[in-house]
């Protein structure tokens, strides 16, 4: 197994991530800047100026607010709680051995009230990070499988996948949210029509960016997603050096139903695609099919 890891560079990931996340940082805000200064346009065109600086300081402040507490946000999206000693001694005591032999500080640690078996990590780096476990996970799963569930997630906090992917689900969540408020405003709104056809190319603008918003938000997750799961698979593997208990727990996931159901933009973020409904080869699963996932790790 060792011989097989060995060619994951896990130093360019680390790389690769920091350098998406910044470029991120810089490509969402300019679109809220567009988008907020189209839709300005459109209901009052004599406020040019004024709209540019309302959106760039919107987008600023977003992307700040984003960088620092976006974990909160998505524990408060997936209403998940934090952990305690007293009641969940096992998963606290198995999340700080694996932060010690990965050689992190130990996340902090929440639960998430589902019969589903899944997990998710979040955070900026690994000092700042969380790991959320399923009650169901901890309930079905037996000390192998659940090791290498959490894992794999550790290896998400390591590798800084957390920050790219969780600021995905902020930035380009916050983009998605406003294209459908102003869809719904031209779509519901009967007032100042005339206003607005004198304005038709802002118009038309602020319309193909909020139809094309939730599409890229989509497609954005897809690319970041499926290659960085088999690295995390393969890195749990070798943090556990027992591949079959992650291998094992997603064939338990693979025999189940899920229940979780989150929203769209923090999908990505989870162990194993919550919403099963998209079939595993579709352009907007964010996760790679499960029997793919199986056979590379019993290969191992």
């Amino acid at each position: 197994m060792k011989n097989q890891i060995a060619h994951i560079n896990v130093q360019d990931q680390i790389s690769a991530n920091r350098r998406n996340s910044v470029l991120l940082m810089l490509i969402v805000p300019a679109v809220l800047v567009l988008l907020i200064y189209a839709i300005g346009m459109i209901y009052n065109p004599g406020a040019i100026f004024g709209f540019l600086i309302l959106g760039t300081i919107v987008s600023i402040l977003f992307t700040i607010g984003s960088y620092y507490w976006s974990d909160k946000i998505v524990l408060a999206t997936t209403g998940a709680r934090p952990a305690t000693k007293q009641e969940n001694a096992y998963l606290v005591n198995t999340v700080e051995g694996l932060a010690i032999a990965a050689g992190i500080p130990t996340p902090k640690i929440y639960v998430l009230d589902s019969p589903d078996i899944n997990a998710f990590a979040t955070g900026r780096n690994p000092q700042n990070a969380v790991i959320a476990v399923t009650t169901g996970a901890m309930e079905r799963l037996n000390r192998q499988e659940l090791e290498g569930v959490i894992a794999h997630e550790m290896s998400h906090i390591v590798n800084y996948d957390i920050r790219f992917a969780t600021l995905i689900a902020v930035l380009v969540g916050m983009v998605s949210i406003i294209s459908q408020m102003f869809l719904r405003s031209m779509w519901f709104s009967s007032g100042d029509r005339e206003n607005r056809r004198g304005n038709a190319i802002f118009v038309i603008i602020g319309l193909v960016l909020a139809i094309l918003a939730p599409i890229v938000t989509q497609l954005i997750q897809l690319a970041i997603s499926r290659q960085r799961e088999y690295l995390a698979d393969a890195n749990g593997a070798f943090l556990t050096r027992y591949p079959d208990g992650l291998a094992n727990a997603l064939q338990k996931i693979a025999n189940s139903k899920s229940t979780i159901k989150p929203a769209g933009a923090v999908s990505h973020l989870f162990f194993s695609n919550p919403i099963r409904h998209l079939n595993a080869e579709s352009i907007f699963s964010t996760h790679p099919p499960i029997e793919e996932r199986i056979r590379r790790l019993r290969a191992m």
